[in-house]
């Protein structure tokens, strides 16, 4: 895929809405304990699931940085869940994913800051310490925004966490393009930059709303 720079995960039109799941907690860093750098080399999850969803087949892998205090097979089963909700690309036509331990059409790295930064500008990406993006070889999340979430995110970390892999699987499927809000009150579309202001828009973590309409709003440079 080629590079994106997604500043910032989608956000969702409410966190805990009738339709949601109980979001997923990956055991990890405290938030007084998040480091700024690590090891620079990665660990592959040794985990594989069954496929998810209709259309093209994506198959991924999760890989976390070593040195840091996230198991990589909790975060790969966190992510399958992501992809598999019934609001998610996968429910709706858009792909179908399965988690494998090789033979991956694209990765998930979780990174500290440093060291997603280092990654994302190898594309020309500049995230700052702050943000995930999306390259050749497939996502990089900044380890903070995996476990503080984003101060612009009305929700827990948890729940940001499906914000920040559904903005970056969505340009893993092709979406290229970022979105505006919409409107005043209305939830942001998952392919806005959420992490940059909402824009009078709610924060939402979803590509679809509960009866299964698209999430869109203008396009945006």
């Amino acid at each position: 895929a080629a590079p994106s720079a997604s500043a910032g995960r989608s956000a969702r039109p409410s966190p805990g809405t009738s339709g949601s799941t109980r979001p997923s907690t990956s055991p990890g860093p405290s938030k007084s304990t998040v480091p700024h750098s690590g090891k620079g080399t990665f660990t592959a999850a040794r985990a594989a699931g069954d496929k998810v969803g209709t259309g093209p087949l994506r198959r991924y892998t999760v890989k976390v940085e070593d040195g840091i205090d996230l198991s990589a097979t909790q975060a790969a089963h966190e992510i399958e869940e992501i992809l598999a909700h019934p609001r998610g690309w996968a429910a709706h036509g858009r792909g179908s994913f399965q988690l494998v331990d090789e033979g991956a059409d694209f990765v998930v790295f979780i990174a500290t800051p440093a060291t997603a930064d280092r990654l994302c500008l190898a594309e020309g990406l500049n995230t700052r310490g702050e943000l995930n993006c999306e390259t050749r070889q497939g996502v990089v999340v900044n380890l903070k925004r995996w476990m503080l979430g984003s101060p612009t995110f009305s929700g827990t970390p948890a729940e940001y966490r499906h914000l920040i892999i559904n903005h970056e699987v969505g340009h893993e499927i092709g979406i290229r393009s970022h979105m505006g809000c919409p409107g005043p009150g209305k939830p942001a579309p998952v392919m806005m930059q959420q992490i940059k202001g909402l824009k009078g828009c709610v924060s939402n973590a979803w590509p679809y709303d509960e009866d299964g309409r698209y999430i869109t709003g203008p396009i945006v440079p």
